[in-house]
């Protein structure tokens, strides 16, 4: 009766962080436990042994790629647990990575290899680097002077090392915002709500700041004012997460409301474009936060992705 107890008790506990959905459980934990990999790999063996010095457009690919890649295959080998009776769909690890691909461009890929958290992930951050990273150009001041392959001039390495920071900041939030929300249960409507809008706030410009601080010794990543980019910058930055934390906690969160693939996918492309509709709007009516070269600006009325073109003719 007492070990009983104790379980039911620990069981009980776990909970407070973890999803009681023993697919969603095991992904979170899964994501969790990869993080050390490329973090260290990153910013513990390249960054620090200036490795990067050497490298070419392929060493930056393939560095991406061994960052990347193991999310998706270790959990499609090495199946949990809790997913063995699971259709590979159904799986929340899927749902949560591919969130940023374009799922009708790719459903084949999707449908035959892609789980749910992953597609979420996938989506969210490839609309990231396509289109808001010109933000950073044309508001931020930002530049990467590294040698790479690109599409839209960004690097193709960032997509993939954007994948795997996103998988970690989002699952960090989830356990967060779950402990939050067990924490206020018995509070007013209103005070939850105002609570749990804070904390998303903080941790979402607590993660911003911290990113932009854990690559400032990387050189080729440089900003026109790195002093204004971590202060104001980080809270443009910050945008992206107060969006898209309490949206990525909706996926199979609610017992018995379980997610396919196109759901995650729509509201995946849906926060997407509420961030971009944001950004866009700090554009037009507050502008850049350091002086920008003229041949980096952005047409008022015009989009950041289309400025080079806007200036040729």
């Amino acid at each position: 009766m007492v070990h009983e107890k104790d379980s039911s008790s620990s069981s009980c506990s776990s909970s407070l962080w973890l999803s009681p959905n023993e697919s969603k459980r095991w992904g979170e934990h899964f994501f969790l436990l990869y993080t050390p990999f490329w973090l260290t790999l990153c910013l513990g063996i390249v960054v620090p042994l200036k490795l990067y010095e050497n490298f070419t457009e392929l060493e930056y690919l393939l560095l991406g790629l061994v960052s990347a890649v193991p999310s998706f295959l270790i959990p499609m080998l090495l199946v949990g647990k809790a997913d063995r009776n699971l259709h590979w769909k159904d799986r929340y690890w899927v749902k949560a990575s591919v969130f940023r691909n374009l799922y009708r461009c790719c459903a084949a890929f999707v449908e035959t290899l892609v789980p749910a958290a992953s597609l979420w992930i996938v989506l969210f951050s490839y609309v990231g680097n396509y289109f808001w990273t010109h933000y950073f150009f044309t508001i931020l001041g930002a530049s990467y002077t590294f040698p790479s392959w690109r599409m839209n001039d960004v690097p193709h390495t960032t997509f993939l090392l954007t994948h795997v920071c996103f998988l970690f900041y989002h699952v960090a939030s989830n356990m967060t915002l779950r402990r939050l929300r067990h924490f206020t249960a018995d509070l007013p409507e209103t005070i939850r709500w105002a609570t749990e809008a804070a904390w998303i706030l903080a941790l979402s410009y607590f993660i911003a700041y911290l990113e932009t601080l854990a690559i400032s010794n990387f050189p080729y990543y440089s900003f026109v004012d790195r002093d204004s980019m971590y202060k104001v910058g980080s809270l443009f930055y910050a945008i992206y997460f107060i969006v898209s934390f309490p949206m990525f906690l909706r996926i199979d969160e609610k017992p018995g409301d379980k997610w396919d693939l196109a759901r995650v996918a729509v509201d995946a492309l849906g926060a997407a474009m509420l961030v971009t509709i944001i950004l866009d709007l700090w554009r037009i009516f507050l502008g850049p936060i350091v002086p920008i070269p003229d041949a980096k600006q952005c047409p008022q009325s015009g989009l950041p992705w289309f400025s080079r073109h806007a200036n040729l003719t």
